[in-house]
Parts: structure tokens; sequence; C-alpha cells
């Protein structure tokens, strides 16, 4: 795999944890709920230089697909060269050839549970083409873009071009009101978006620059070069918000209480004592009337 290393999306690995820890009895489904919620990071991607080109050689019989990107990363990493070299079959005999140089060209991305940010920053850049060994398609200063992404916001995208470049050797002063277009008699021409930036609620992308390129160098047995060129992208996509169980008060356990036993005497009035209390009246009567009786005979 060329050296690469499969990296697994932090989503997918918190999935599979919860998972085999569910199969094992280790977590309820609540434990396994939060651990999704908290895996469920953001994502982000940026890139200093990515081509699309299409390279015709001198007997137009063949097309070659020139597709490279320098620094191009995904959360969480950064990248910084400042050199891409490219080789391409067919042109200048099979050797390595500049494609960008630059003083900076760093990529960073980082990506959590509370922020996706990508950004791009190059500096003092020059960008060649195929054909074109020491003429340079285009060469600026200080480009930036940005994107960031945090729940409960509106995701940024942001970026910043110089005023004017350098397009094909020809000094260029720049606009934010539409493409500008340069063209150079015996070279080809180049069209310029600058500073394009998308939004929707979730998700930002921002591209400091974008070239069309259309030339005809016919040196190095390249005949055509067409295609785009993208300068300084950077994408973001929101965390997810953690979810949260409502909170929920506990019902008191309240218990009916069974009502008093009632007799014949409850109607009218009388409660669960007045029986017993009728007896010992009874009870007292008798003795009382038998002291009564005593005393009168004693008195005869």
């Amino acid at each position: 795999m060329n050296g690469t290393t499969f990296r697994m999306p932090a989503r997918r690995w918190a999935t599979v944890a919860t998972a085999a820890a569910l199969a094992a009895g280790a977590v309820t489904p609540a434990a396994a709920s939060s651990a999704l919620a908290a895996g469920d990071h953001g994502r982000a991607a940026a890139v200093v230089l990515r081509t699309g080109l299409d390279v015709s050689l001198v007997n137009r019989t063949v097309h070659v697909p020139f597709a490279v990107s320098l620094n191009e990363v995904r959360a969480p990493h950064t990248a910084a060269r400042t050199a891409l070299t490219a080789r391409l079959d067919g042109v200048g005999g099979g050797r390595p050839f500049p494609v960008l140089g630059a003083d900076v060209a760093s990529a960073k991305t980082t990506a959590t549970a509370t922020r996706a940010e990508a950004t791009v920053h190059l500096a003092h850049a020059r960008l060649h083409v195929p054909g074109l060994p020491l003429l340079s398609l285009v060469e600026l200063d200080t480009v930036t873009a940005r994107a960031t992404c945090e729940p409960g916001r509106t995701p940024v995208a942001a970026s910043a071009v110089p005023g004017t470049v350098t397009v094909l050797g020809k000094r260029v002063t720049l606009t934010a009101g539409g493409p500008t277009d340069v063209r150079v008699p015996g070279v080809g021409q180049v069209r310029l978006d600058l500073s394009q930036r998308e939004t929707t609620s979730r998700t930002a992308a921002a591209t400091a620059l974008r070239l069309t390129v259309s030339v005809n160098p016919l040196k190095l047995n390249v005949a055509e070069v067409e295609g785009t060129v993208t300068l300084a992208g950077a994408t973001c996509e929101t965390p997810a918000a953690p979810h949260k169980t409502p909170h929920r008060t506990p019902a008191p356990d309240i218990k009916p209480q069974a009502a008093p036993a009632r007799t014949g005497l409850a109607e009218t009035g009388a409660n669960s004592l007045t029986p017993y209390l009728a007896a010992g009246s009874a009870v007292l009567l008798a003795a009382g009337g038998g002291a009564v009786a005593l005393v009168r005979r004693r008195k005869n």
C-alpha cells in the first residue's frame, strides 16, 4: 500500500468498541449511548494544492492525466511540505519536475467532539505545469483558507488572497466581483476564481484560488495542458451534538391507607373503642349496685 496506514474513522472505532463491550456484558445500553455520543467527532480536511489536468503530448495521440495533491490531510493531522516534484511519463524524459515551490506550505486539521477545523497557509508560492519548467503558471504571496464547524454555531468559511498575482509572467490585479481572465499570446490563457466560500447548517468549505488552465507550451514534448488547479482548500463538518437523557423526577411512592374498620355503632358517631367502654361501664354499674345494697343492709 506504498507505506500508507489504514485508519478507521473515529466513529467506526467507537461503534466497534461499544458493540464488543455490549457483547461481553461490560456496559449497559445507557453507557453504550454515551460512548457513541462521545466518539462522534466532526470532520475536517485541508489541501495546499490539487491539480486535475489533462496533458496532451506533441503527437496529440496520447493524453496523460496529471492529478497530484500537496499536503492533503484529514483530521487530526498536519502537513508542512514546501516543495513538490512530480514525474509524468513522456514529459522531460521522465525526470521529476517541480510543480510547486513555496516558503510556507502548511495544512492543519483538527476534529474533536466540540470543534472541527481546517486551515491552510501558503506564502511566496510558485506553481508550474508540465511543459513550462521556467515560466510559472502563477506566482503569489500569502494565501490562506479556513473552515470552522462547532455545535450550536453557524459554520464559518474564510479565505484570503493577495490583490495582485503574476500569471504566466504577467502582473494581474484580482477583483472580488468575478473571475479574472489572463491571455498570453503563444502560451495560453488562465482564468482565476478567487475566494470561493460555501456554508450549510453543518458544513463549511473555503477555496482561496481556483485556476482554469488552457496552455499550449509546445516544449518538453507537451502540446496542451488543460484542466483546473486549486490552491488552499479547507472543509469541515460539525460534530454531532451530544445526546442528553432528559432528567425525570421520580414519582413519590404513595401507598393508599386502609379505611378504619366500621361497626354498627359507627353510624351513630361511635368509634371502635365504644364497645369496650360500654362493657366497662356495665361492670362498674354492676359492682356499684352491689356496694349500695351492702351499705343499706348495714344501716338496717
